[in-house]
């Protein structure tokens, strides 16, 4: 899903509150984006499944299909980025958000200032992935005869058997995976991989991500090693390809 250079991204902003859907189509058209919004659920899927969307903005709770449903349904058929907005700061909200397969969350009430930076965040991370796919999507990060990981395709398969994983968890399992041995502290995934600096922010949602990955891969799970104190690093493949220092 990366952009051409003079293409201008489309945002999908989903929120039963009128008021909240104004404000962001305001804040984000002045920013250079394309903003077309959605007040419930199957509208918003309507929108999706028509294509032209590079990222969602959805709103937890709505009547009808509520935020959880619809990021289900997307993640089903589409790895278009999505940001979760939610009112309430429970980490099961948070938690729930990211294992449904949202890419980022932001709780209400936020900052325009903060908004701007998770969306440019995330287009920030599009335009990398694409740069880096262009030169790599020819041959598999890593084969090892249980483990395959291909950027060019976006999937992993262990033993043959394909994996379902989030936009999120494959971007981590693949900076992982480029890197054999080498351990990365919290801080540092999360930056890399979900964008920016997250200042400290919560640093449990890479634990969660590590631990969904470690049961969707099964016994090649365990080659993503925790190193007590710093963070997480994946064992030395036999036969990588495409590692870097």
């Amino acid at each position: 899903m990366t952009l051409a250079p003079t293409q201008t991204a489309h945002v999908l902003v989903v929120d039963d509150d009128p008021r909240m859907l104004s404000m962001m189509r305001r804040v984000l058209e002045a920013d250079g984006y394309h903003v077309v919004t959605a007040a419930e659920g199957e509208s918003a899927l309507d929108i999706v499944r028509r294509g032209q969307v590079n990222l969602i903005i959805l709103d937890v709770m709505m009547p009808g299909l509520d935020g959880f449903e619809v990021c289900r349904t997307v993640r089903r058929e589409s790895v278009v980025p999505i940001l979760m907005l939610t009112a309430r700061a429970d980490e099961v909200d948070r938690v729930l958000g990211l294992e449904v397969g949202a890419d980022d969350y932001l709780t209400k009430p936020f900052s325009i200032r903060e908004l701007l930076a998770r969306v440019r965040a995330i287009f920030r991370r599009i335009e990398l992935q694409g740069q880096a796919g262009s030169s790599e999507a020819s041959r598999p990060l890593l084969e090892d005869g249980a483990l395959r990981v291909d950027v060019g395709e976006h999937s992993v398969s262990v033993d043959g058997r394909g994996v379902e994983l989030t936009p999120k968890e494959f971007d981590l399992l693949a900076l992982l995976v480029r890197n054999p041995g080498r351990a990365f502290a919290r801080d540092y995934l999360l930056e890399k991989v979900w964008g920016y600096d997250y200042g400290g922010l919560d640093t449990r949602t890479v634990d969660t991500h590590v631990l969904r990955l470690r049961k969707k891969l099964g016994p090649v799970g365990d080659r993503i090693e925790t190193v007590w104190g710093v963070g997480y690093r994946f064992a030395r493949a036999r036969h990588a390809v495409g590692t870097e220092e």
